[in-house]
C-alpha cells in the first residue's frame, strides 16, 4: 500500500523558447501529467459513458467480466475473451504492465489487476483515480497521457479540447494503433462517433449536442 501511495510517473521534458512556447521535448515515455481541474467535464464523462459506466458506483471490480474471463478462456479456449475492465484495473495495469503467464496469461493478469484495483480504491479517491489514469494512458504514437496526447493530435492543451476532440482521443483508447486519427482517420472518426454515442446513451448529452459533434471533421 505504502508503494501504491506515492506514485511517480516519468515525465517529458519540455523545451520552451523565450515566450515559453513549446518547441521540442525528450522523452523515454511522451508524458505530461496535469490535474482533475484541466480535465474538461466532456473528457470525463466520454471516458465513463466508453469505460466504465458504473464508475462511481463499484469498488474497482467488475465481477461479471471477470466470470466471463474465466469462462471463456478456461472452460471454452478463447483467447479474445480479453476486455471488460472498470478503469481502476486499466490504471493498474497501465501502472504495472502485465507478464507472461503461458496458457493462464489472461485470468492471471486480471485478478492480479484486480486486486491491485481494490487497494488503489482504498487508497484513492474516485477523482484522483481519474487523474491517474487520464495521466498515464496510453494513447496512440508512444504518447502517454492526455495532455501529451492533446497537443500531438489536436495541437491544444487538455482544457481546450473540444467534445469531439475529447470523444476521438478516448476512442483510440480500444486500440491504439488501429483508431490513431493521423494514419487512420475515417476509422478514428467512426469510433469517436461510438464514443458519443455511448454519451448520448447514459445522458451526458443531448441529441442535438450529439449530431453536433459528429458533424465536426
Amino acid at each position: 500500500l505504502a508503494l501504491l501511495a506515492s506514485l511517480k510517473q516519468s515525465q517529458a521534458t519540455q523545451v520552451l523558447d523565450k515566450n515559453a512556447d513549446l518547441i521540442g521535448k525528450f522523452y523515454i515515455y511522451d508524458r505530461q501529467s496535469i490535474k482533475f481541474n484541466d480535465f474538461p467535464k466532456h473528457l470525463i464523462d466520454a471516458l465513463i459513458a466508453t469505460e466504465d459506466a458504473r464508475f462511481y458506483e463499484h469498488d474497482g471490480v467488475d465481477n461479471k467480466s471477470l466470470l466471463r474471463v474465466f469462462f471463456k478462456t478456461i472452460l471454452m479456449s478463447d483467447d479474445s475473451s480479453g476486455g471488460g475492465s472498470t478503469i481502476t484495473p486499466q490504471l493498474a495495469k497501465n501502472l504495472y504492465g502485465r507478464k507472461d503467464y503461458g496458457y493462464l496469461s489472461i485470468v492471471v493478469n486480471k485478478v492480479r489487476e484486480s486486486i491491485v484495483a481494490q487497494r488503489i480504491e482504498e487508497i484513492y479517491s474516485k477523482q484522483e483515480i481519474l487523474t491517474l489514469y487520464l495521466n498515464t494512458v496510453p494513447f496512440p504514437d508512444n504518447t502517454y497521457g492526455i495532455e501529451s496526447a492533446s497537443q500531438k493530435f489536436f495541437n491544444v492543451e487538455t482544457r481546450a479540447l473540444s467534445l469531439a476532440q475529447s470523444a476521438t482521443l478516448i476512442g483510440s483508447l480500444k486500440a491504439n494503433h488501429s483508431y490513431n486519427p493521423r494514419l487512420f482517420g475515417e476509422r478514428a472518426q467512426l469510433r469517436r462517433d461510438v464514443v458519443i454515442n455511448q454519451m448520448l446513451k447514459y445522458g451526458y448529452i443531448t441529441a442535438n449536442k450529439a449530431n453536433e459533434a459528429k458533424q465536426n471533421k
